[in-house]
């Protein structure tokens, strides 16, 4: 008999081992962040006066995204696109969750899709959307929107038991309260740093100047630097936890700073984000990318990094191939944004379009004032303290006066060259030398609206809408219709065929 050399038995044995203790790849986890209320206004974007180290180093680590979009300059509607990948009329959330406006009905999110792949879910911060059953997590200690932004260092504290909890995949959103209004300078010590109103100019898109202007965009950076604090603090926990190196870290907000002809609006200065995307061993560190991406993106994103199959229908698009910087990788040709008013007070509809360069804004309530400009002018609620007053403009200037006419009373196309007025202060839809720039772009728009399925773009639902509005208003005082428990919104039944369930 021909014995077999010990060697070769050992290594043999040695292979059957280790088959029979083969094990799957170790899933990503996903480290989800998302500010309030802030444009890109961060060093790494290019502002001088934030300190804002952590974010800072989060892009050089990984890809910056210099022109990503939101779908709604609103927060409700802008984090239902976050939860579902879908524009806010294609879902139903087209106005604020605390005036009890709803989805359709309850498409499937993004927690849903990730438990479903076998990770933990948690949740640190408000929801904001209706129903938030939706919307359900494993862990959800902090509900609050916390806009006084008390005890921030808990919600690194939270995301530390969350993410050791275990060692099966996490995806963890945290919601951090900053830049929303109150902008306070200081809270509980943070942020470290703080500036005045003389160390600051003035928020550019204000297109005005004032020393109370000036005190609230020192509070606005204030709090972009105890967002800075308080993401820091959540990342030592992370690089503590020992998961750093196999979580992707995205990082954004959910549309633009509460100051006139910002958030509420459709110019850039309410659409325009912040996007940074950490991908450790895949992102390329330090890339800055240009190209067009808008947060429809983000669900096919992080189901893409994580090897999870989005749905086909779904209006946006993985930004994968730009984040690991692959040959050939595009953007969007097109960017759009819905608008409605987000409350039954602010109600005045519209839809834009931008490509690399110009910005097509559709007004289709053009006879009426938009209410919006008159909350910020007169400071109604102190969500709107740092509006520019009337007087304020009239000391700016006829152009700067022009602007603000025009965000009253739009005409029913509104037409920018970003590229020579990124601000947006000079609307050349009456100029004859663009008429088939704008003829190109109202085409591009309706387009999308056809393709989406865009209730507002049909005039009897939209004449209903408005309708069902106007009776809401006169039937309620200012905000007493979201605290009526037998109100409800009626959209949901005829915006769709089938209406919502």
């Amino acid at each position: 008999m021909k014995r077999i050399p010990i060697a070769l038995f050992i290594v043999a044995a040695l292979a059957l081992a280790s088959c029979s203790n083969v094990t799957e790849p170790t899933k990503l986890n996903v480290l989800l962040i998302v500010s309030e209320d802030n444009g890109p206004d961060l060093g790494c974007y290019g502002n001088q006066y934030v300190t804002t180290p952590n974010l800072d180093g989060l892009a050089e680590d990984g890809v910056l995204f210099e022109n990503a979009f939101v779908t709604y300059s609103v927060c409700s509607p802008s984090r239902s696109t976050i939860y579902t990948g879908l524009f806010p009329h294609q879902n139903g959330q087209i106005g604020l969750a605390t005036h009890k406006f709803r989805m359709y009905k309850s498409f499937k999110t993004l927690p849903v899709y990730m438990k479903e792949a076998g990770y933990r879910t948690g949740c640190l911060g408000k929801i904001h959307i209706n129903p938030e059953s939706a919307v359900p997590w494993d862990f959800h200690p902090i509900k609050s929107a916390n806009f006084a932004k008390k005890n921030l260092p808990s919600y690194a504290a939270f995301a530390d038991t969350f993410m050791t909890a275990s060692d099966e995949p996490f995806f963890l959103m945290v919601n951090f309260p900053d830049a929303h209004y109150p902008v306070q300078k200081q809270v509980e010590g943070m942020p470290a740093i703080t500036m005045e109103g003389e160390d600051v100019e003035p928020i550019p898109f204000q297109g005005a100047d004032s020393k109370r202007l000036r005190e609230f965009t020192a509070n606005y950076y204030n709090c972009m630097n105890r967002l800075d604090e308080a993401t820091g603090m959540l990342l030592k926990k992370l690089e503590a936890s020992g998961k750093a190196e196999n979580t992707v870290i995205l990082y954004l907000g959910d549309h633009g700073a509460q100051f006139s002809r910002g958030k509420c609006s459709n110019y850039e200065a309410a659409l325009r984000i912040p996007l940074i995307v950490k991908w450790p061993g895949n992102a390329k560190p330090g890339l800055r990318t240009e190209e067009l991406a808008s947060t429809i993106d983000l669900l096919p994103t992080i189901l893409d990094v994580c090897g999870i199959k989005a749905p086909p229908e779904l209006p946006g698009k993985s930004l994968a191939p730009l984040i690991i910087d692959k040959d050939g990788a595009s953007g969007h040709d097109y960017i759009y944004a819905d608008g409605s008013g987000s409350a039954a007070f602010f109600y005045f509809p519209k839809r834009s379009v931008r490509d690399a360069r110009y910005k097509l804004i559709h007004n289709p309530l053009r006879d009426r004032e938009n209410p919006k400009f008159y909350f910020y002018a007169e400071q109604r609620g102190g969500a709107f303290a740092g509006g520019t007053k009337i007087s304020e403009i009239d000391s700016a200037g006829p152009m700067i006066q022009q602007v603000y006419q025009t965000w009253r009373m739009p005409p029913e196309y509104e037409l920018y060259d970003l590229k020579e007025d990124p601000l947006e202060f000079n609307n050349l839809s009456a100029n004859p030398e663009y008429k088939d720039i704008m003829t190109g772009l109202i085409e591009v728009l309706e387009n999308w609206q056809k393709d989406t399925k865009d209730p507002m773009a049909d005039p009897e639902k939209l004449a209903r809408y408005t309708k069902e509005v106007d009776a809401v208003l006169r039937k309620y005082e200012y905000t007493a219709y979201a605290k009526d428990p037998s109100f409800e919104w009626k959209y949901p039944e005829y915006f769709f065929e089938g209406g919502g369930n």
